[in-house]
């Protein structure tokens, strides 16, 4: 017989493993399903050609676009999930990102709970994340309860003269949100390795507030809890009646095996869970699991985004570059009332970094090395939304491979954000034709490759016809079914999606204490 838990959560991630942390205080007895193991901690972590160059930490799966063409999409598959290679960037969405918004090509949906709803259960994931922030000086941010756990990251010398700069010019930057464990009273920055919670590295010394660090270390003392590595769930099978999921099946060391829970909950990234839903197919449900609306892998979104270097004239020795953040156009501009979207910092650029960009840097600035090019350089982040499209979607070939098929949308908004960034350079000391395309921090052969902020596969709503979950993100047509990652976001807005992940895990997950008491 299958081994049964109270609760089985697929997925360690930003969804998953905050909500196994909200539950596991319960008692009940819980089985963590991670597909990848732990990321090993190596001198590699921080070795930009190592990371970069070489793609050490990216999953070797294949997908396939619309046309067919395969690509390996840069999935991390480690417990902590994306978050472990992410930069710690821990946005709430705007007020306004609730409520329909109108963009160049088309209309993002309302929500259909309000930043109000959310504001609690943002404020418990910052404070479980251990967010270090200022909230007040983001004119654009919605209404807090609780100040940050910790206060902002500082900025060192040469962020501090941007954001003067910007001020002087009439600009309202502020301390970017940051998720990292850093003490700057007891231990300065010049003692911590540069790449602690750079962009796109994972921490040797778990230095970043990840979920593996935050939220799945904890429990592995608890004895309710239970972490299987290397366990891919691959499908979910259902009782007669197709309304109770009842067992989880996985791929384990080569194996196939059996668990059963009485809830699931499904958290494995917005392509993988829309991939196991569609893979459960069966007489009940012939189009996938909770797919009775055809909504199932439609309306997938990963936001447009550009990093952009800036070559500076004086050298910039930033160490952690990402404390800051610009949001001034995110609502529109006088000129436009169409929202542009976030500019923030990214990780600082580094020489092996740089090695696929050479040329270009050559044409620019032939007289330079790539060492001097990378010490001038200051780094920028783009944001814009991107509109969640019914053809943008996540289907399964005949041997259950993902193709994802993806345009994306608002390029126009994009465009004018970057002419706004260029534009504001010549207030910052930063010519605004020594300006470079940042590709090498995506390197893949195609931009649908980049799924780091993927969302939107299984909406959830208050219309089973138009949405995959109800409020609670409970799948309309199952019982006992969750899916508690980015999938059931309606709508992305233009900031980092991963602290809005946590905080509905945490929401959810008290839902579920309550339905487990």
């Amino acid at each position: 017989m299958p081994e049964h838990y109270d609760v089985i959560v697929i997925g360690t991630g930003a969804g998953g493993g905050t909500l196994a942390h909200t539950l596991a205080p319960s008692g009940k007895r819980i089985l963590l399903l991670e597909r990848g193991n732990f990321l090993p901690r190596e001198m590699e972590n921080w070795d930009p050609e190592a990371v970069f160059v070489g793609g050490r930490y990216i999953s070797e799966e294949t997908w396939y676009d619309a046309a067919g063409k395969p690509f390996q999409p840069q999935v991390h598959y480690f417990v902590g999930g994306a978050t472990k290679m992410y930069g710690a960037a821990l946005y709430r969405l705007r007020p306004q990102d609730f409520q329909e918004v109108r963009h160049v090509d088309g209309v993002s949906p309302a929500w259909p709970l309000s930043y109000d709803d959310f504001e609690p259960w943002y404020t418990r994931a910052e404070w479980l994340y251990q967010v270090r922030g200022e909230h007040g000086e983001d004119p654009t941010e919605g209404h807090w309860s609780r100040q940050y756990p910790f206060p902002a990251v500082s900025h060192e010398p040469r962020m501090q003269q941007l954001s003067d700069d910007l001020a002087k010019a009439g600009y309202h930057p502020f301390h970017a949100p940051c998720g990292v464990l850093l003490d700057e009273r007891d231990r300065p920055r010049s003692a911590c390795i540069r790449s602690t919670w750079c962009d796109g590295y994972p921490c040797l010394v778990h230095a970043k507030s990840d979920a593996e660090t935050i939220a799945v270390r904890p429990l592995l003392d608890r004895p309710n809890v239970t972490l299987l590595v290397d366990a891919e769930a691959t499908r979910l099978e259902t009782d007669p009646t197709g309304r109770t999921v009842t067992d989880v099946v996985v791929r384990r060391d080569g194996q196939r095996e059996t668990y059963r829970g009485d809830v699931v909950v499904l958290a494995a990234g917005a392509t993988n869970s829309a991939k196991v839903l569609l893979a459960s197919a069966s007489e009940r449900h012939p189009a996938g699991l909770a797919n009775g609306s055809d909504q199932v892998g439609r309306n997938y979104m990963f936001h447009n985004c550009k990093a952009v270097v800036a070559l500076s004239k004086e050298p910039n020795d930033t160490v952690f570059q990402k404390t800051l953040g610009l949001n001034d156009f995110y609502l529109g501009s006088e000129e436009s009332g169409l929202p542009m979207g976030n500019i923030q910092m990214v990780g600082k650029s580094n020489a092996a970094a740089m090695k696929g960009e050479e040329p270009h840097l050559t044409v620019l600035a032939p007289h330079w090395s790539l060492e001097e090019v990378a010490q001038h350089a200051v780094d920028f982040w783009l944001t814009t939304e991107d509109l969640g499209k019914p053809e943008n979607r996540v289907t399964l070939g005949r041997d259950g491979a993902v193709h994802l098929a993806y345009t994306s949308t608002n390029d126009e908004e994009a465009g004018r954000l970057y002419q706004e960034l260029r534009h504001i350079l010549n207030h910052c000391g930063m010519a605004e034709h020594h300006v470079l395309d940042k590709n090498f921090y995506m390197s893949m052969d195609i931009p649908v490759a980049g799924v780091a902020h993927q969302a939107g596969t299984c909406r959830f709503g208050t219309d089973p016809q138009a949405s995959v979950l109800d409020l609670d993100c409970k799948a309309h047509e199952l019982d006992n079914l969750y899916v508690v990652d980015t999938s059931f976001f309606p709508s992305i807005g233009a900031v980092n999606p991963a602290l809005t992940a946590m905080a509905n895990a945490i929401r959810v997950g008290e839902h579920l204490n309550e339905r487990l008491r």
